[in-house]
């Protein structure tokens, strides 16, 4: 069955990879494993990974952020991910409610001020690349890797106007044993993997060292 992906990688960061030791991964083998255990038949033929550019003014470590990502990049392209890239809005000022341990709602007239930066074109680019892929008659299977319920239009259109290809549903969740979360986007699909397991992740990691078409892309140290 041939197969298509799109991974969000800003959802794939945050939602599992990011305080682990599995930063530098090889998509293209955590989805084909993935892939393999759901369907021995499918085969992972294209894979698109949709994120943004970091900025270094806002990154845990400045520059050598930008740079890691740039060489994670290259990485991941040298394995056939295709990369697509979006952006981040210029940094402006808002306020926002203050949290609170002991408050279980935020209060409206308790707010701090700080800086509000957000990733944009990542979810369109991801959305529509899908849907045209999906009615293309070119693969036989869509796949998300996203809990994000804003692509529920996506994947709702494809049902309709591509009913024969199967939707397939990845969240980037650690194996919790908790309900499956986004449930607006599993309706819309044929299976739901509800988790990433540690021992997948550890069986996909780049070698410290990934040939490239230039120089190689070698594991950044804070990976």
């Amino acid at each position: 069955m041939k197969t298509v992906t799109y991974v969000d990688g800003y959802n794939l960061y945050y939602g599992r990879l990011r305080n682990t030791p599995y930063k530098w991964l090889d998509v293209w083998s955590l989805i084909k494993q993935i892939l393999h255990v759901q369907d021995p038949k499918d085969s992972l033929t294209k894979l698109v990974f949709c994120t943004a550019g970091i900025k270094a003014r806002f990154a845990s470590h400045g520059q050598d952020s930008v740079e890691a990502q740039s060489t994670y990049h290259r990485a991941l392209k040298s394995s056939g991910v295709e990369i697509v890239l979006g952006q981040h809005t210029k940094p402006e000022k808002a306020k926002l409610p203050r949290v609170h341990a002991s408050a279980h709602h935020p209060d409206p007239l308790d707010v701090v001020e700080v800086w509000r930066m957000e990733e944009k074109q990542t979810d369109v680019n991801l959305a529509l690349g899908m849907y045209r892929d999906a009615i293309s008659g070119e693969y036989d299977q869509v796949v998300l890797v996203s809990s994000d319920t804003d692509l529920v239009p996506a994947l709702s259109a494809i049902k309709e106007d591509a009913p024969l290809v199967r939707r397939g549903l990845i969240l980037p969740r650690r194996p919790t044993g908790a309900r499956p979360a986004a449930k607006s986007l599993s309706e819309l699909c044929h299976w739901t993997r509800d988790h990433i397991n540690n021992h997948e992740l550890e069986a996909s990691l780049f070698s410290n060292r990934v040939p490239t078409a230039k120089k190689p892309a070698d594991k950044p140290g804070h990976c």
